[in-house]
């Protein structure tokens, strides 16, 4: 292997218009990689930094597990509760950021050259983006979020003995159920809706513009290149990368967790299988070896499948929820709880001046936490499948669609397990855990035991294809942008993701979800500050190409 410098030989901006030839295997000098035994293709420092301060966090989390878990008990209510009129207020600009692009002449710019064309179909397209940027967590919150809203101070009602009370002081629902319920899907679709795919569209179009029109590295350093320069070449730029491969490992170790938690739930519920650590351990272990597979297999032979296969069947799912569940409730739910959003969706995003702390912090603030967390994952992986859009087709696609197919979904299980409660406040799924209220509402309904098994399936699936994802994109950023770096790499990523959430659930005890939460919110709180950079960066960028676009036409035209 060839000795690297420590900057690329030309400017990588300069040297590249946006008719230039898909560059995303363009192989940038950073760092310098050292060939080994193994086969490694190590990017220094990325790799050798990062991987071992994962090992570090496991063996030392392992060994002080009571330290730990007290350590994990702070961090996660002092940082939302110190920072969430931060991580609201982010969320609120990366919103409007991405309404002022689907708006302005900067969404024409396309990705890829304006002769480039979309190396996937709208439904392969679709099915990766989607899976990868919320598969697990739906199936989790689905059920459990819009339920804990209504039966909360928020949500409008908390049911005691029979009786309804305590109602909701957001929107005044003043005692009426309806509204109560409206309020609460107005709170859970606010989570699920504009602003986390906000943050996943910012990230994603970024590392797109910056690979596929200006023939940079497919990694997080690439997209700063208008604001530092040649720097991203040296430590500004590792430590860039550094930062967003911690923040995607525990991003995803804490999906993998609410995954594992809710799958080994259900069978424990069908099967009486148990949820102890050991079985915890277990079901990690075959998933991870699972996604192993599939990451060997490569984007196309792997990860393409397996979204094609979550998507069909949660589809099937959520249309075996419409058909034979309240179906009259069911859509009245979604079309007011989708009302109830757009009207309350300034109240519920304002960073100051609240008094539902519990809610902007316990709920919101680790949301934009973990959505943030996740975003160096789910961008990069987006990036990779997303060459040829138009910057107005991928924000309205990766923006506005996932918004209603959110929305529906919430509405449906969401507006299912509400109904049976309106209906009969002793309903079984009211008082049950978290991890298995999807099941419990399941249970009331025709074909239990199927579509329990298909919900199980669904968790198992989603768990691989966020594993086998992560793993892709963890490897291209420790591998300096490379996209076919050696398979050990890979491996390496994805066994240690596997690594990690379970190191977490098990120290996490009974508090398990608390501890990955934790980290989530502790490695998304820096990316913030990286993803609002990045704004501007990504704004330059734009600008500078749309007047390249406009020169070269002019050009054209002149010549003709």
């Amino acid at each position: 292997m060839t000795d690297r410098v420590d900057t690329p030989p030309e400017d990588p901006i300069e040297g590249h218009m946006d008719n230039a030839p898909h560059p995303i295997e363009t192989d940038f000098e950073i760092g310098q990689d050292n060939a080994n035994p193994f086969g490694l293709e190590i990017h220094n420092p990325v790799f050798p930094i990062s991987a071992l301060a994962v090992v570090g966090f496991v063996l030392i989390t392992l060994v002080f597990q009571a330290q730990a878990t007290e350590f994990f008990g702070w961090l996660r209510p002092y940082l939302t509760s110190t920072f969430d009129w931060f991580f609201l207020s982010a969320a609120n600009i990366f919103v409007l950021f991405c309404l002022m692009l689907l708006v302005t002449p900067l969404g024409g710019v396309r990705l890829g050259g304006e002769d480039a064309k979309p190396d996937y179909s709208y439904m392969g397209w679709f099915a990766m983006l989607f899976a990868a940027g919320m598969g697990i967590g739906l199936m989790f919150f689905g059920v459990s979020e819009p339920m804990s809203h209504f039966g909360s101070s928020l949500g409008g009602v908390t049911m005691e003995g029979g009786m309804r009370t305590d109602w909701a002081p957001l929107g005044g629902a003043g005692g009426d159920v309806i509204e109560a319920r409206n309020l609460a899907m107005a709170a859970t679709i606010f989570h699920w809706a504009l602003h986390p795919w906000a943050i996943y569209a910012v990230l994603a179009l970024a590392l797109a513009f910056f690979t596929y029109n200006r023939g940079l590295p497919l990694t997080l350093r690439s997209a700063f290149y208008p604001i530092l320069g040649e720097r991203i070449w040296g430590w500004w730029g590792h430590t860039i990368d550094i930062i967003a491969v911690f923040a995607t490992l525990f991003g995803l170790a804490t999906s993998l967790g609410f995954g594992t938690e809710q799958a080994l739930a259900g069978l424990n519920h069908l099967f009486g299988w148990g949820t102890g650590s050991i079985a915890k351990v277990v079901l990690i272990a075959v998933i991870t070896g699972l996604a192993l597979i599939s990451v060997l297999r490569g984007l196309d032979g792997g990860v393409k499948i397996l979204s094609e296969i979550n998507i069909i069947l949660a589809g099937l799912l959520l249309l075996f929820i419409i058909v034979l569940g309240p179906t009259a409730e069911i859509f009245d739910t979604t079309i007011a709880g989708g009302a109830a959003y757009i009207k309350d969706i300034i109240p519920l995003s304002m960073p100051f001046g609240r008094e539902d702390t519990n809610f902007s912090q316990g709920w919101t603030g680790f949301y934009w936490a973990w959505w943030i967390s996740w975003s160096p994952f789910v961008g990069m992986f987006i990036a990779r499948v997303s060459r040829g859009r138009t910057v107005r087709e991928f924000i309205f696609c990766v923006l506005v669609i996932p918004t209603f197919v959110c929305v529906l979904w919430m509405g449906a299980f969401g507006g299912t397990a509400i109904a049976q409660v309106i209906a009969d406040v002793a309903a079984p799924v009211k008082d049950v855990a978290l991890e298995l209220k999807l099941f419990v509402m399941l249970e009331q309904m025709p074909f239990a035991t199927i579509t329990s098994m298909l919900g199980i399936l669904l968790v198992l699936v989603f768990f691989v294809t966020s594993s086998d994802s992560g793993s892709l994109v963890i490897d291209t950023i420790t591998a300096g942008g490379k996209t076919n770096a050696p398979a050990a790499q890979r491996v390496f990523w994805c066994t240690f993701e596997g690594v990690v959430a379970a190191t977490l659930l098990l120290v996490g005890g009974s508090e398990a979800l608390t501890a990955l939460q934790a980290m989530a919110v502790s490695t998304g709180f820096p990316f913030t500050v990286v993803l609002l950079i990045l704004c501007v960066s990504l704004f330059i960028g734009l600008r500078q190409s749309l007047v390249e676009q406009r020169a070269n036409k002019a050009q054209a035209a002149s010549a003709s």
